[in-house]
C-alpha cells in the first residue's frame, strides 16, 4: 500500500489563532508544528497497523512549514517546503491522498483560521463553477490520477467540507470550530488516537470510495480581497473578470493555482 499524506498547520487540536501558524519566529508556532507533526505520526502509526509494509509519503504542505523535521515519524518520508508545483509529488501509483491538519474554506461561518489558499488576499476560489478549498481542488487533482481521498483530520467544519464531497470520507475532528480564532479542542493525545484509528479504518475503504473528479476543461476563478491586486494572476496568464477576480483556464488541473 502506498499512501501519500498532505499536511496544514491550521487544523490540528490546540491551534487556533494566527500567532500560531504565521509567523516563523514565534514559540507559538514552533508548539503548533508539533503538534502537527505528532497528528501525522498518529496518521502513519494507523496506516502502519493496517499494512506494516506500507508506503507513505508526506507533503509539507503548510507555507513557511508546518513540520517539526526532528519529530518527524522514522517509517515515512517527507516532502519539505520548496519551489514544488501541482500535483506535488503525487501520481497514480498511490493508492489513496489523506489530509491531516486541515481547515475550511475561506468564509466558512465558525470555522477556525478558514481560508482558501493565501489567509490574506483571497477571498474565494471557484472551480468549475463551485466554491472550492483547498480541500477540493486537491482532491480534484488527485482525482485526475484515479487516487481517492478517503481520510481527513481538521476542524469539524474541515471535516463537513470534505464528507460533502467525499461520502464515506473518513473525518477525524481535533476541534470544534466557535469562531475565526476560537475553538472547543480535543487533548492532543485523544485526537492523536483517534487519527491513528480513523487512519486504519480508511485504509480498510479504499477501493470502496471513488476518486472524486470533476471533468475538463477546468475554469478557476480568483477572487481576491478588498485592496489586494490581480496583477500578479494575469501575469500569470490568467484573465480579468473585474478588478479583483481573475479567471484561469486550463485543459490539464495541474496547471491551475491549486
Amino acid at each position: 500500500m502506498k499512501i501519500y499524506i498532505m499536511t496544514d498547520l491550521e487544523g490540528p487540536a490546540m491551534v487556533s489563532r494566527w500567532s500560531q501558524t504565521r509567523e516563523d519566529a514565534s514559540p507559538e508556532k514552533a508548539v503548533a508544528m508539533k503538534l502537527l507533526t505528532w497528528e501525522v505520526n498518529a496518521a502513519v502509526d494507523g496506516i502502519l497497523d493496517r499494512d506494516p509494509e506500507a508506503e507513505v509519503v508526506v507533503w509539507d504542505g503548510h507555507g513557511n512549514g508546518g513540520i517539526d523535521l526532528l519529530e518527524f515519524h522514522p517509517r515515512a518520508r517527507l516532502i519539505a517546503r520548496g519551489p514544488i508545483r501541482p500535483p506535488y509529488g503525487l501520481d497514480s501509483t498511490f493508492d489513496a491522498f489523506f489530509f491531516v491538519g486541515q481547515h475550511a474554506m475561506a468564509g466558512t461561518p465558525d470555522a477556525p483560521l478558514c481560508h482558501t489558499y493565501s489567509s490574506k488576499t483571497i477571498e474565494y476560489y471557484k472551480l468549475n463553477g463551485l466554491y472550492m478549498g483547498e480541500f477540493g481542488c486537491r482532491a480534484a487533482m488527485a482525482g485526475t490520477f484515479g487516487v481517492p481521498t478517503v481520510f481527513l483530520a481538521g476542524d469539524d467544519k474541515a471535516v463537513a467540507e470534505a464528507q460533502a464531497l467525499v461520502p464515506g470520507l473518513v473525518g477525524v475532528a481535533t476541534k470544534e470550530g466557535m469562531g475565526i480564532e476560537l475553538a472547543l479542542h480535543l487533548s492532543p493525545k485523544r485526537s492523536q488516537e483517534l487519527i491513528r484509528a480513523g487512519t486504519a479504518l480508511a485504509c480498510g475503504k479504499i477501493g470502496s470510495i471513488a476518486p472524486y473528479r470533476l471533468a475538463p476543461p477546468y475554469e478557476l476563478e480568483i477572487r481576491v480581497r478588498p485592496g489586494c491586486d490581480i496583477e500578479g494572476y494575469l501575469k500569470e496568464g490568467c484573465t480579468r473578470l473585474d478588478e479583483r477576480t481573475a479567471v484561469q483556464r486550463s485543459e490539464d488541473i495541474n496547471r491551475l493555482f491549486i
